[in-house]
Parts: C-alpha cells; structure tokens; sequence
C-alpha cells in the first residue's frame, strides 16, 4: 500500500512537471506582414532579418522551451495585401501576427482579427504591434486582441516636448510629415504640448506631403528655410526621413531635426558627419545601451551586417514567452489573458502592458547624433556616428490617458 501511494505520488508529480512545460518542443508560427518591396523596403527587410535574429536567439534560452517560427509575408505597405497576406499566413498555422509599418495595415489587422475570433473560437489569432503607432489603436479603434510594443506618438511627442521645454535656443518650428494618421497625429500633438509647455514657440510651419512617394525633398527644404525655422518636429520614417535629411544637407540647411525614427535603416547613411550635432531622436531605445540588447546588437550587427534599429521587437518574444510560461499553454486566448497588466524588466527599466488599453509604457530616450567614441562606440551604418543619449523619461512621464472602452470576451 506503501509502495501505491509513493507510485502515485510520483506520477502526480510527473503530470505536474509535464503540465508545467506542456508547451515544451512546441512550435509557435508568428506572421510578419511589412513591406518587402516598394519605397519602404529597407525598413522592411531590416526589421524582417531583426524578427528572425530575435527569433532564432530566442530559441537557444527562452524559458518556455518553444520553438518560434517567423512566416513572411510582404503586405507592400497595403492595408488590402495585409489582410490577403493575414488570410495566408493562418492558412500556413500562424496564430500570432506581428506588423508595424502603417496604422492602415494595423487597422486592417485589427478588424480581420476581430472578426476571425468572433467566427471561429477555437481558432484565435493575436495580434503584436512593434511599430504602428496611431493612438487611435489603443484608443478609439481599441481591441482586446490587439498590444502594442512601441509607445505611441503621443508617448513620444509628451517626452519630446518636455525636453523642449528646457531648450531656450528652440524658437520657431517647421512640422513636417506623411500625409496619414502617424503624420497628422504628429503635428496635432506636437502643437498641443507646446501650447501647454513652450508658448512662446512659433509654429512657423505644418505641412504633409504623401506616404512614400516623394522621391525629391528639396522644395519642402526650400519652403523651411524661407520660414526661418531653427528647428523642424517629423515623424518620418524610411525613405521619407533619409531623403529628407539628404536634401537638407546637400542645401546646407542648419536647424535641428527632431524625429522619432532617425535610426531606422538608411538614416544614419543619410545623416552622416553632415548631421552630428543635429539630429535627435524620440525612443524607447538608443545604440548604445548596454547590458542584453547591447549583445543582441554586436551579434546582429557581425551576422547581419546590418543594425538592429527596432528593439520593440525584443518584446514580441519576452512577453510571449512570459505568458507561455505563466499559463503553461500557447493558447492565445490564455496567452491575451496573461498579457493584460503584465510587468517584466526590459532593456529600457521595467515596462508594464497596460490592461485598459494594450499599450505597453515604458521608459523613453532623447539621444543626439553625434561622432562615435569610447564612451558610445556603437557605429551605426559604418559611418563613424551614434545615438548618443542625452535624457532619459521614466514611464510615467511619457505616459497618456486612453480613452479605450475594451469589449473583453
């Protein structure tokens, strides 16, 4: 009877072992859907071989014991590819999509994700953002489903203004940005916080121009320097900031740049020796962090030749591999559960997925461009240059409300 008991004694512990890493050797499908082709595609290809690096180390250490597998698919920056691509990417067994280049994408990913759990319980997708940032997503067009990595516009413009503030040499300000909700979202948010924190400030110029199709910059720069700006605010990205630095440098433009994605692929090429001293950048990150990620950018940068510029996408796999542990399952459905209020330490301190919304806070970054050295020795784009940083915002301070009225199911 003895010999019973510690039997199943043993065997309850087994089944207690197995439940905990039930996940153990399990293979996790993540579709990336970006761009591939078109203007946008060096943003894409970079943040695609990031998702795979990430991926791959991921795989050697992480505490659940799965294997993550990245199916790509170009979505040519379409909000129609996207949910083509999605519809193919399921059809492949990917339950969890990942995406960040254009809130319309996003959107598109949202309503198609909405729409499949509601259809096909069993056959839940989730949805990671590394990068769209309208804060729309996390407010108005708000879903259960849906977390975002990055901070959103209006995090980054709250700690660009802030540190705006304390610039008495800022004065007059050009705004300048892609004609689509990330652009128009800059300029509303970049007026609002100044009216509060620098009224003084002369908004000396707002101006649009189309998403990915501007190939010449140089009557904007024109139109900048007759404004007699000392500093523009753009939320730019890809070819629409690298051929806008280009064409500011080769006019010999002299104001400050104020961006949110100078580090992005091409950039730093474009910015040069030309930019040191000019151009800042509004991040989560900088190339020069140290510790973990530090590693993961010398071990990107020896195998890829390349930098790893979007570190939002670490995120993807800590959280989830968090939450597989948490719940001992890759269920979305338990995984969406575990991801609402979870709080792990990351490269940038500690950051917190807020349960109201899915939007994840998290400390923020002013850096400079400036010419690499000891202290900062990361060379972006083997130029020479780095992101040098110069403030660092607590969570707290970049954080903003939200409006979201989360429908949970």
């Amino acid at each position: 009877m003895q010999f019973a008991l510690k039997s199943v004694a043993a065997c309850a512990m087994l089944v207690s072992v197995a439940a905990a890493f039930a996940q153990k050797g399990e293979t996790v499908k993540i579709a990336w859907l970006d761009p591939l082709s078109g203007l946008m595609a060096a943003v894409g290809t970079n943040q695609l071989k990031t998702t795979q690096f990430l991926a791959e180390e991921f795989n050697k250490k992480n505490a659940s014991g799965v294997k993550f597998e990245i199916i790509a698919i170009d979505n040519k920056l379409s909000p129609q590819e996207t949910t083509a691509a999605l519809r193919s990417a399921q059809d492949q067994g990917a339950r969890y999509i990942t995406q960040g280049n254009g809130s319309g994408p996003a959107l598109a990913i949202i309503d198609a994700v909405e729409k499949n759990n509601a259809r096909n319980p069993g056959k839940e997708l989730l949805y990671l953002n590394y990068a769209a940032v309208d804060p729309d997503l996390t407010n108005s067009k708000c879903s259960y489903w849906h977390f975002r990595l990055d901070a959103d516009t209006s995090m980054k413009m709250e700690a660009l203004t802030t540190w705006m503030k304390d610039q008495p040499d800022i004065k007059k300000v050009y705004i300048l940005g892609q004609n689509y909700s990330h652009g128009q979202q800059v300029s509303k948010f970049a007026k609002e916080d100044l009216k509060i924190k620098r009224p003084d400030i002369q908004i000396v110029g707002d101006d649009l121009h189309p998403l990915a199709q501007v190939r010449d910059f140089s009557p904007y720069i024109a139109k900048i320097k007759a404004s007699g700006a000392d500093t523009v605010i753009t939320g730019n990205w890809g070819s629409d900031l690298s051929l806008l630095i280009k064409a500011a440098n080769d006019s010999g433009l002299d104001v400050k740049f104020l961006t949110y994605y100078a580090p992005g692929a091409g950039t730093p090429t474009a910015m040069g020796a030309t930019s040191a001293g000019k151009v800042y950048t509004v991040a989560y990150a900088h190339y020069n962090m140290g510790g973990e990620i530090q590693k993961l950018l010398a071990g990107y940068k020896k195998k890829m030749n390349d930098d790893l510029t979007q570190s939002s996408i670490y995120h993807t796999f800590a959280l989830l591999d968090a939450a597989f542990v948490q719940t001992r399952s890759t269920d979305p459905v338990k995984v969406a559960a575990a991801l609402e209020g979870m709080k792990i330490k990351s490269f940038n301190g500690e950051v917190e997925m807020r349960k109201a919304d899915h939007q994840l806070q998290q400390g923020l970054y002013i850096s400079r461009w400036e010419k690499a050295s000891a202290k900062y020795p990361y060379d972006a784009e083997n130029t020479g240059y780095t992101n040098v940083p110069v403030k660092y915002y607590e969570s707290y301070v970049a954080s903003t409300p939200t409006t979201c009225q989360m429908k949970r199911p």
